[in-house]
């Protein structure tokens, strides 16, 4: 059975540059390393598995706005097309770029494989550029529908009371782009929130995860018809590395544990959540809060 994962271990990762490398680069007299750009780390990072865990299918997502992602470097192992292995990259990619609030995908595909995109409901724009002066790519755009999952009515319910209440989230845009009852994922306008050095300010990393955090403990309030005042009792943040590109935070019930139950009885409830920020598949910054709910009465 063929599965679709995200490289983890370094021989992984191997494995799947050099697929990529031996499909795109190789034929056209391009030495290893030519198919790596400088958004790798940035990336969200698929890859197909055979039966013996041999990588016969890669592909990558870059976000490229707070609403714009590109996909690249689709490559399936020779012997292998005709599989579907494509398709369940491309899908793969998509669902997680419906996740992060994506609305629109480009991408650039050589002329022969403008119709497997075309059949993945993409929409060929014309020429683009010719790769090595040689290989014709026509750029090709798709729209995506929020993830089905997504319940709409909440999330907009609390962007609007951040967006009212608390004038940094407005300012840097911070929004819901995925709840589903179990995980909450929020991003922000990536220019607003650069500092001058063109990567993410630390306290707009800040903000964006303890606001989450606090999100997911007003979603359980919610989900639960309770109504309390949520209060940030302590919060501690570990930078891991800088964040170059447009940037998302999600925290989830694996993540965090409590009982609101005690709101009920006119009581305190209390919360301990991990949020996790980044721009691809790596996690750049991890923040531990402690949140307080009080009841309406105190």
């Amino acid at each position: 059975m063929i599965v679709c994962s995200t490289p983890q271990s370094p021989e992984e990762f191997q494995a799947y540059y050099y697929l990529r490398w031996q499909m795109l680069r190789k034929p056209w007299h391009q030495g290893e390393g030519s198919e790596q750009d400088e958004f790798e780390q940035q990336s969200i990072h698929r890859m197909c598995l055979d039966e013996d865990n041999n990588v016969v299918a890669v592909g990558r997502l870059h976000r490229s706005g707070q609403f714009s992602g590109e996909i690249r470097f689709m490559a399936v192992a020779d012997g292998q097309q005709g599989k579907g292995l494509g398709k369940k990259i491309i899908q793969s990619l998509e669902l997680e770029a419906r996740k992060l609030g994506v609305t629109e995908i480009s991408l650039n595909a050589r002329e022969n494989a403008v119709p497997f995109y075309s059949r993945l409901g993409y929409q060929n724009l014309g020429f683009s550029h010719r790769l090595f002066d040689t290989i014709r790519h026509d750029k090709m755009v798709k729209s995506l529908q929020a993830h089905n999952a997504h319940q709409f009515s909440l999330a907009d319910e609390l962007q609007t009371t951040w967006h009212q209440t608390i004038p940094m989230s407005r300012a840097m845009d911070i929004r819901v782009c995925f709840y589903d009852g179990q995980e909450i994922i929020t991003h922000c306008d990536p220019d607003f929130n650069k500092n001058l050095h063109h990567t993410m300010f630390a306290g707009s990393i800040y903000t964006l995860a303890t606001l989450t955090g606090w999100g997911y403990v007003y979603m359980q309030l919610r989900e639960q018809g309770l109504e309390g005042d949520i209060v940030l009792a302590e919060g501690n943040i570990r930078y891991r590395a800088p964040i170059k590109g447009p940037a998302y935070a999600r925290t989830s019930a694996q993540l965090a544990c409590g009982d609101i139950s005690p709101l009920s009885q006119g009581r305190r409830a209390r919360f301990q959540l991990e949020v996790r920020v980044g721009c691809g598949d790596e996690t750049a910054a991890s923040f531990t809060g402690s949140y307080v709910v009080l009841p309406k009465s105190i």
